[in-house]
């Protein structure tokens, strides 16, 4: 029984051995973390369309949550750009921007976000994540940079602009070019070229004058905070918001609100398929994240507990005044380099934005959001790798033209349309490949008791029996495929006397291609021909066993596929059928 509730809540296995040395690696961490999440919270709910408190509120609560149930050390679950730009994508489709029914809205999405990941974990469905492939994430997470930063160019120009889509963007850009603030201009240009600067050149300059390396990268860090300080100064000093400079203005002094998500049959349709799309690319992102950063430790991530952890978050944002979140890969690198031990990193980091809440959210009130839109900029820019393009069309033009397809639709379209296109464009590709199975016509390799292609290794073969080596499982799809490919050989060789199937490569045979190597045998048979498996997988093997294809194969099935040569090279085959 405690073993089953320590599977549910992790916190009861690494709470039991919490040390001294252990909260002294997560407190550096939370302060770390905490430093970065504030200017990057009030940024991301920016992008997401909401009041800036909503990205702090959804920093707290969920962070907590996920120490509880969640199993990685390093994860630091909070706003992200890319689930921000789904949000403002999902929610602006069904309210506008400022009203209390877009708050509503919002948190309507992370309670369904958070509901569908719960339902994956508890019933250890983490596997559907599986259907998003990696060149389809990369060319959506490349597009939805592209397309953030793009999105932040009318507070860095002052002016009012709109659109989900580049074209829409570029085009109200375009129309609105006239209105640019030559204040909002200069002070985002600026606070644009310095976090650039703080990004790559900060910490070397530091090292170079003599600081330790935690100093120089806590100073690293800190950098947008003294963006947001310093123009927060000067806007105050010199009254630029007279001057057109948009400031955020008034943010609740205030822990985060009890809210409740809206529950209307029209909304919750209108929002299901954009939560389930976020929290798969969610999960997603959060999951490599946390399995990459636990390699590094050897730590092991348990996914269908990283579902409970991630639907926890997203249901205590539901539930005070946030949106949907995940672990982000900044902050997680941040966490894990500043020597997080624990997830109660995490817990410290909640405690110090809570802090923040209360205390610090007045100093906020002349912080323009042209520097909040500079921070999102430099920090998605990181996120846009054109290079996967190439890489794909060296290596695989499927992959390429799922990548290439998800990147131009998402652009064009929007980032829903794009990633769905992408996930259904990848399948399709799956199973159009698979419709052709690599076979491989065999032989053995003088010498020895191995067998390869023949077209790429000199083999011995034997003129009267063909050897057929079938790397891939065999399904309805595919079946067909395999027959057609069984008796072309078989026509254009009168010598033929048996064929061997050589198994080694299959996983499964469902119905469909049952029936199929019944019609080879049947086929067969009658042209006195010998049909032969071998090297059959024990789980294979006993699907097959009982079947009306085990009891009349005119063959045998051989352990492996040397007995089956030195069996059959010279054995006649079975007499052809009256």
């Amino acid at each position: 029984m405690i073993q089953r509730l320590r599977q549910y809540l992790p916190i009861l296995d690494w709470g039991r051995r919490y040390d001294k040395a252990a909260l002294t690696n997560d407190s550096v961490a939370a302060v770390i973390v905490t430093i970065m999440l504030i200017p990057q919270s009030l940024a991301y709910a920016l992008l997401a369309g909401l009041p800036p408190e909503a990205g702090i509120y959804a920093s707290i609560v969920p962070i907590l949550l996920y120490a509880v149930f969640g199993t990685s050390n390093a994860l630091a679950v909070g706003p992200v750009a890319v689930v921000s730009l789904l949000t403002a994508s999902a929610v602006g489709q069904v309210a506008e921007q400022g009203t209390a029914g877009y708050a509503v809205a919002a948190l309507t999405l992370a309670f369904l976000s958070g509901g569908f990941l719960l339902i994956l974990g508890i019933f250890r469905l983490g596997f559907i994540a599986n259907f998003l492939s990696h060149p389809v994430i990369a060319g959506f997470i490349t597009a939805s940079g592209i397309l953030i930063a793009t999105s932040q160019l009318k507070h860095i120009l002052g002016i009012e602009a709109h659109g989900h889509t580049l074209p829409e963007m570029i085009w109200s850009l375009a129309t609105h070019l006239n209105q640019t603030s030559l204040a909002t201009l200069l002070i985002g240009i600026t606070a644009t070229g310095f976090l650039f600067w703080v990004r790559k050149g900060l910490k070397p300059r530091l090292l170079a004058l003599g600081l330790k390396p935690m100093l120089a990268d806590i100073l690293t860090k800190a950098g947008p905070v003294a963006a947001v300080f310093a123009t927060t100064l000067v806007t105050w000093g010199l009254s630029l918001e007279a001057r057109g400079v948009a400031i955020v203005g008034d943010v609740p002094q205030s822990l985060p609100p009890l809210t409740l998500p809206g529950l209307s049959p029209d909304l919750i349709g209108a929002l299901l398929v954009p939560a389930i799309l976020i929290s798969v690319i969610g999960f997603v992102e959060s999951i490599s994240v946390a399995q990459t950063l636990a390699a590094k430790k050897r730590q092991r991530i348990d996914p269908d507990q990283e579902l409970i952890g991630l639907g926890a978050a997203n249901l205590g944002a539901a539930f005070t005044g946030g949106y949907p979140v995940t672990g982000g890969f900044a902050r997680s690198v941040v966490n894990f380099d500043a020597g997080a031990a624990t997830p109660a990193a995490g817990a410290f980091t909640a405690a110090g934005l809570a802090i923040a809440a209360v205390a610090l959210t007045p100093l906020v009130y002349f912080l323009p959001k042209t520097t909040l839109a500079a921070t999102i900029i430099v920090a998605v820019l990181s996120l846009v790798d054109l290079t996967i393009l190439k890489k794909t069309w060296t290596y695989s033009r499927q992959d390429f033209a799922a990548v290439a397809a998800t990147i131009v639709l998402t652009l064009t379209f929007g980032v829903e349309i794009g990633v769905a296109s992408g996930v259904i464009l990848s399948l399709f590709l799956h199973l159009y490949k698979t419709t052709k199975p690599h076979v491989a016509e065999v032989g053995l390799l003088p010498g020895t008791q191995h067998f390869r292609n023949i077209l790429r290794h000199r083999v011995e073969c034997c003129p009267s029996l063909v050897t057929l080596r079938v790397d891939e499982n065999l399904y309805f799809v595919n079946a067909r495929f395999l027959e057609d490919m069984v008796m072309a050989r078989v026509a254009e060789d009168t010598h033929l006397k048996n064929v061997v199937l050589m198994f080694s490569a299959v996983n499964a045979v469902d119905y469909s291609a049952l029936e199929t190597l019944e019609e080879i045998n049947t086929r067969l048979t009658e042209l006195g021909i010998g049909l032969h498996l071998s090297e059959v997988k024990g789980p294979v093997m006993d699907r097959l066993k009982g079947t009306h294809f085990i009891d009349h194969l005119n063959g045998q099935v051989f352990l492996s596929q040397y007995d089956a040569h030195v069996a059959l090279a010279r054995k006649p085959a079975p007499m052809a059928a009256q």
